[in-house]
């Protein structure tokens, strides 16, 4: 059972117990007092003892425990729509390049260096779904783009939204063969999407990728990724360019 800060589970738990820790507080403080007691009045004294933390301190603490729970969860959704593309759902640009740079930094300082794959993946005439379909259409079509992209990724794979119709995706310690295999996946399966769902548009995606070994700069990674992909669309679109590159080990 989730019991952590977010959870209802903890605000329950933490009110039954706060608030039977109330009550035995107040038992014991009221203790020495039961000697001379009889026993009606040991009766009236104990309900006192019990009844009074449980309507006080119960709703009390349910509410300051909720509230707590409350913050929480508006935290965690400010945080996720600082880094979300609020259209796709997965990373915008700023957080997709900051993960994308953390990764190569820790990976600098290995004696190996950082060594993986950087994909730039572009909708093909995006701008002629957006005519003739309406903007609503032109919306679903990178959802469904998107969902092409994330079935086809690791776990440990990073996607994001990078501009309007463009996406980036990282794939730590991808050699060139696995980064082609899988961008390959991609652009077969937007190729599949039936769209608007009749069949009357045929989506296309074109593919421009970076494979790397000791480089630890995002943008020298993206600037190569993206002239792949300006050739793979000159080469007539949907269709998938790769490189190796060999960096020089600089920050």
């Amino acid at each position: 059972m989730d019991f952590s800060v977010r959870s209802k589970a903890r605000v329950w738990a933490g009110t039954v117990l706060g608030t039977l820790f109330c009550v035995a507080a107040a038992t014991i403080v009221d203790a020495p007092n039961f000697a001379g007691f009889t026993p009606e009045e040991l009766t009236k004294a104990l309900t006192i003892d019990i009844l009074l933390p449980t309507v006080l301190a119960g709703p009390l603490l349910y509410f300051l425990l909720n509230q707590i729970r409350a913050l929480a969860l508006a935290r965690d959704e400010m945080a996720t729509m600082a880094t979300t593309d609020s259209l796709t759902g997965v990373l915008n640009r700023g957080a997709f390049t900051m993960m994308v740079e953390a990764y190569l930094a820790r990976a600098m300082q290995t004696q190996s260096g950082p060594a993986g794959s950087l994909l730039v993946i572009d909708a093909d005439h995006f701008k002629s779904i957006n005519d003739d379909f309406g903007h609503s259409a032109g919306d679903d079509a990178l959802k469904q783009i998107t969902a092409r992209i994330r079935s086809a990724l690791r776990s440990t794979d990073l996607v994001g939204r990078i501009g309007g119709e463009e996406f980036g995706v990282f794939l730590p310690a991808a050699n060139g063969d696995q980064a082609l295999m899988l961008a390959e996946r991609i652009r077969k399966a937007v190729r599949e999407i039936a769209f608007p769902g009749t069949g009357q548009h045929q989506l296309s995606v074109s593919i421009g990728g970076v494979t790397f070994h000791n480089e630890g700069n995002y943008d020298r990674l993206f600037k190569v990724a993206d002239q792949c992909l300006y050739l793979a669309k000159d080469s007539g679109r949907d269709r998938v360019n790769m490189i190796n590159y060999i960096g020089q080990l600089a920050a």
